[in-house]
């Protein structure tokens, strides 16, 4: 031993391994302070800037020389600033923002639009991503507190105010009743589902449109109309899937259904079969309440693995027995477990495991077996619970960074050769999928419907940084797959960005021109505007 060792009394660790255990210690720090960051709740809405131009379309607009005094009579949330949409990417100046608590309300600021020459644009919880919900210097419209709710049993409907959201709409109907279609998710706002003509996970239900009777719609001129599919049915099938553009919704009529308990169940299945699986298994069960399909994003099994959920009704259940409705568990694992996605194949690979391999011995099975005769250790729950998730985990912290959706709906028959094509894009591009799901869509009938023949649809939700650069990535691939849509004879969602061309527009919604045409009649005074509307009109004057 030396000298030093035995004046010391003890070890005296090398340099080398002072610095590797400093290596060591600085690394645990790291991760453990990047798993926080990943793990951590929003601060705040995010807000990344906004996409000024579409090939030479400015998006923004000059401010005004002189704007009129805000009406004291009405309820401000703002007056001027700055409004944003889900995708950070859209922030557009306003003349303000009023909260709307009545029909009162509402044709009180039409008039004071009408009479000092504003434009009106109708928003509620904003979760399109292309400025469909408000427009530079637009008198915004915030009908979020617009929203009571009347169940009528007798006739198994809801008489709701469009600015309820589907979560607090849950809530009312929980446990005898639930909601028949709506999307997989409860953070939207019924106005906002009709103007996009939502759809979700009951497949024989299908869109919004087929369970609303009909709408109370307040017109430019301040008048009110009741349209239904035998009332004022050229507006009724304008309204849905109409984007806001035809008038305000005060009310809608919509059918609901009895609640039910389901058994869950998941298989994973090669993509590829999925079609068959659908018709063999699928189509025709009337068991069967709710399906999806989640489909692999990881490196290796890129969308050729697919797990099927299914819920199957129970026979029998008793429903006064359900618990109430819970919240989402597990927020912040599940916030990691999708921001890791973001730093390569390894954390995608990483989440596609766990949700293969974990998810199902960790599974929330919320209704007592007990309250189905002879089930066993099935996992039971109710029709409600699947789509009471409002996805806090969706929502993050992190700068410089947000998430997009995108909505492909393909014919059937050509749904797995677009697959493949869309799997040679996402590796050409490098892009940053997070998730895909496939459901399915029936033929809709909206005036601009997205779905003109039965259909897969493909969901994507996409990671980009929000600067220029993602913006330009992002710009090239969805142009990418919008090519590959029409390939495929499909079409492509429109709450989503804009990032399509004029020719892959109209090759996609051939009818535009006359929508639009129709917007006009109905509004010569382009009283209500978006965005998104001075946009695609833009792109269709322009071919």
């Amino acid at each position: 031993m030396s000298s030093d060792k035995k004046q010391y009394g003890r070890w005296r660790p090398s340099r080398r391994a002072l610095l590797a255990t400093a290596g060591l210690a600085g690394g645990a720090l790291w991760a453990g302070t990047t798993a926080a960051r990943l793990a951590r709740d929003p601060s705040s809405q995010k807000s990344c800037g906004r996409i000024s131009d579409i090939d030479g379309i400015q998006l923004a607009r000059p401010a005004p020389v002189s704007m009129p005094v805000h009406d004291p009579g009405l309820q401000w949330l703002s007056k001027g600033g700055e409004i944003n949409d889900a995708s950070c990417l859209s922030q557009t100046p306003v003349y303000g923002v009023v909260n709307v608590r009545s029909e009162d309300d509402v044709a009180k600021a039409m008039a004071f639009a009408r009479a000092n020459g504003l434009k009106i644009s109708i928003s509620a919880v904003r979760h399109s991503m292309g400025g469909h919900a408000f427009d530079d210097y637009a008198l915004v419209l915030d009908m979020r507190g617009f929203n009571a709710v009347e169940v009528r049993t007798e006739d198994m409907v809801m008489t709701v105010q469009t600015g309820a959201v589907w979560h607090d709409i849950q809530n009312v109907l929980h446990p005898r009743f639930a909601v028949k279609a709506m999307q997989s998710s409860d953070i939207f706002s019924v106005g906002g589902s009709i103007s996009v003509n939502a759809h979700g996970m009951d497949h024989h239900a299908g869109s919004v449109l087929g369970t609303v009777r009909s709408m109370r719609v307040m017109l430019a001129d301040g008048s009110v109309v009741t349209c239904s599919r035998g009332e004022n049915a050229d507006l009724f099938y304008h309204v849905i899937g109409g984007y806001g553009l035809f008038g305000v919704v005060l009310t809608a009529d919509i059918e609901i259904t009895g609640n039910a308990v389901y058994r869950t169940s998941r298989k994973t299945v090669p993509a590829s079969t999925f079609p068959q699986v659908f018709a063999d298994e699928i189509e025709n069960d009337d068991r069967l309440g709710l399906f999806y399909g989640h489909l692999s994003t990881a490196a290796k099994s890129l969308l050729n693995e697919m797990i099927i959920y299914r819920y199957d009704r129970v026979e029998g259940a008793d429903i006064a027995s359900i618990p109430q409705l819970g919240e989402p568990g597990a927020v912040k694992v599940k916030r990691l477990l999708l921001n890791l996605s973001k730093y390569g194949s390894v954390f995608r690979d990483l989440k596609w495991f766990a949700e293969k391999n974990l998810e199902p011995k960790v599974e929330s099975c919320t209704v007592p077996r007990t309250a189905a005769m002879g089930e066993g250790e099935a996992c039971l729950v109710s029709r409600n619970e699947p789509m009471h998730d409002s996805v806090p985990y969706l929502f993050n912290d992190l700068k410089n960074d947000t998430d997009i959706l995108h909505e492909y709906f393909i014919p059937r028959p050509a749904f797995i050769a677009f697959l493949e094509d869309v799997r040679a894009a996402m590796r050409r591009h490098d892009a940053g999928v997070l998730n895909a799901s496939v459901r399915v869509v029936h033929r809709e009938d909206t005036a601009l419907t997205y779905a003109p023949a039965e259909a897969f649809s493909l969901v994507l939700y996409i990671n980009q940084s929000s600067d220029e650069r993602g913006n330009a990535k992002m710009r090239a691939f969805t142009r990418d797959l919008i090519d590959l849509t029409i390939k495929h004879g499909g079409r492509f969602f429109l709450p989503y960005q804009l990032h399509y061309t004029g020719k892959q527009l109209l090759a996609c919604y051939p009818e535009l021109p006359e929508f639009l045409a129709a917007k006009r009649r109905y509004d010569p005074s382009g009283l209500f505007t978006s965005t998104w509307y001075r946009a695609v009109s833009a792109l269709v004057a322009n071919g």
